[in-house]
């Protein structure tokens, strides 16, 4: 195929992409709440019947997390799985509607003290998140409650989307800055922020995008995770917090209605000796070990639908 041939074709498909995301942004916002709230748990089960390979690794990592499970209780778990991943995106395109007392009061937080008192004493906080529940809401609420949030955001394509994704989050409260195509390296980029001022570091810590990550064991299993969040804490002095986030019932709302549960992790402290490798080995090695604690606790709210471990992805065909 020729450039110009494929350069078409990119542009068809990244304006298909951008048209369907802005369709549902227009659309889900105005729907009643309980409407949309069906409408995309039916698409979840359409998902889930189709069975498709995102839904399949889905299976594969949660076996992980419940090894005990029967082939009929994982299938069972990754319809929850898969009906939690869809509550995210019908979230994600209703909150930027929901009002200051909406954001806050659908959160349940656990261990608060752990991110209010290093913020107090000017000492800023890595919170280093699993794909679980809802980030974005957990950033507005922290922002709404006096946590000045700063976090990375992963490029899209086609820019237009993540332009947009950008200005969604900064309408939550929340200073993005690029992981990559942004002006500098983005590690100094947030060591300057943490200096600056006490805030808080958001940092989804799981999975290893940029083939620079920390060899671990994640469910008694080798993976890799970003070193990033360790390394931030390491620099700065900032407190390592691992977050879990997962969905309840919400005993004062409709029976489709959830809210969010924030789950502060003891601080994971450096090492007082070796060298700076050996120190963010341990301490994401420490982060991994509360993370496969979290999984096992609330699996459906997990939104792993990629190859994680080593072994998945070794056997991962090459694309064509």
């Amino acid at each position: 195929m020729t450039a110009p041939r494929r350069g078409l074709r990119r542009r068809a498909a990244d304006a298909l992409v951008y048209g369907l995301y802005a369709g549902c942004w227009a659309v889900v916002r105005r729907l009643p709440e309980d409407v949309a709230s069906s409408v995309f748990e039916l698409v979840a089960d359409v998902v889930w019947r189709r069975r498709g390979a995102p839904v399949v690794q889905l299976e594969n990592n949660l076996a992980r997390a419940r090894p005990e499970a029967t082939a009929a209780e994982l299938r069972a778990l990754s319809r929850e799985g898969m009906r939690s991943y869809l509550r995210y995106w019908c979230e994600a395109f209703r909150l930027p509607d929901w009002d200051h007392d909406r954001v806050v009061g659908s959160v349940r937080v656990e261990n608060e003290q752990y991110l209010r008192a290093p913020l107090a004493a000017g000492r800023g906080v890595v919170a280093a998140l699993t794909h679980m529940g809802n980030w974005d809401h957990a950033g507005a609420w922290a922002s709404l409650t006096g946590a000045p949030v700063v976090t990375v955001a992963e490029r899209l394509r086609p820019e237009r989307l993540y332009e947009r994704f950008l200005a969604y989050r900064e309408g939550l409260g929340m200073e993005i800055l690029p992981l990559t195509g942004g002006e500098g390296r983005v590690l100094d980029a947030l060591s300057d922020r943490l200096r600056s001022a006490a805030r808080l570091v958001p940092l989804v810590a799981d999975r290893d995008l940029r083939s620079s990550g920390i060899p671990v064991q994640l469910l008694g299993e080798a993976t890799k995770m970003p070193p990033g969040p360790a390394l931030l804490a390491l620099r700065t002095g900032a407190a390592l917090h691992p977050v879990s986030i997962w969905y309840e019932p919400d005993p004062d709302a409709g029976p489709r209605r959830h809210r969010l549960v924030i789950h502060f992790h003891e601080e994971v402290s450096p090492p007082t000796e070796g060298r700076t490798r050996e120190k963010v080995t341990a301490m994401t090695q420490q982060v991994a070990d509360t993370f496969g604690t979290a999984i096992r606790a609330h699996p459906q709210d997990w939104h792993m639908l990629q190859p994680l471990w080593l072994r998945d992805l070794d056997e991962r065909p090459p694309r064509p």
